[in-house]
């Protein structure tokens, strides 16, 4: 199953040009692949339909971070295309800047408030945990990792009034012990990064996603899920992964942030 991980819908230079794809591009690439006869659901909903043994063309949609253009730009492209998707929200940093983009965040990086992010539930679109304040969850420790798995949890099902089942790793890094921490914490999935298809009968704690950019065109964009990218940048990207971590680790420890 395809998954896609979407996070601005807006149109930035820069570094994180990548992060933000055009409305008019979004609309394009998501209309291409419902002509070519995809589902467009949110996460939790493509993956119990797996589960039920759904034989539908599926796509899980999926937007990181919480950005406002969701709201303004995103939402009514979402409804123009018939289409699902899960909005993972950074509770700790609602209604502020995403402070961990850096420099380029007053390019888009205003979030969603709380009122904002219930009016995005109240359209239909599932809400998810993107933890408490955006770390990299895999090099903190055991009492700091419960708090941005669970607080995070807590805040938005109550002030959402409605259950969060779906978790995504910030900057996608995860391990044995992170996933252990969402599941406990009451979560019945989770996304990274990850850059292949999730295949059913895979963990559902480590679904992986497809990054569409603004270069890509609805045609371009049904190539990438028909066939789910290279297989090689996945492969490496795990081999390095827990040598990267303790490079992070020890970099944190020296009071720098490293994502």
């Amino acid at each position: 199953m395809p998954a896609l991980m979407y996070h601005s819908v807006s149109a930035v230079g820069g570094p994180l040009s990548d992060l933000a794809v055009p409305r008019g591009r979004l609309a394009e690439q998501l209309g291409a692949l419902t002509a070519a006869g995809y589902r467009l659901v949110g996460l939790s909903e493509a993956l119990d339909l797996l589960d039920a043994g759904c034989t539908d063309k599926l796509v899980a949609v999926t937007f990181d971070d919480g950005y406002r253009d969701f709201l303004t730009d995103g939402v009514p492209v979402l409804a123009e295309a018939g289409a699902g998707a899960t909005l993972y929200a950074s509770v700790g940093h609602l209604g502020e800047r995403a402070g961990w983009l850096g420099r380029w965040a007053p390019d888009f990086g205003r979030l969603l408030t709380w009122d904002e992010l219930a009016d995005v539930a109240a359209a239909g679109i599932e809400i998810g945990n993107h933890s408490l304040l955006h770390h990299p969850l895999d090099v903190l420790p055991a009492d700091r990792l419960r708090e941005e798995t669970v607080r995070s949890k807590d805040e938005l099902e109550q002030r959402l009034q409605q259950r969060v089942r779906s978790f995504a790793y910030p900057h996608g890094y995860n391990g044995g012990k992170v996933r252990a921490a969402v599941l406990a914490a009451g979560h019945d999935n989770a996304t990274e990064v990850g850059r292949r298809l999730h295949t059913p009968g895979e963990r559902r704690f480590a679904v992986p996603r497809l990054q569409p950019t603004p270069g890509m065109t609805g045609a371009d964009l049904v190539d990438l899920v028909a066939g789910g990218g290279s297989p090689v940048v996945p492969q490496l990207k795990r081999l390095a992964q827990p040598g990267w971590r303790v490079v992070r680790r020890v970099a944190r420890a020296a009071g720098r942030n490293l994502t």
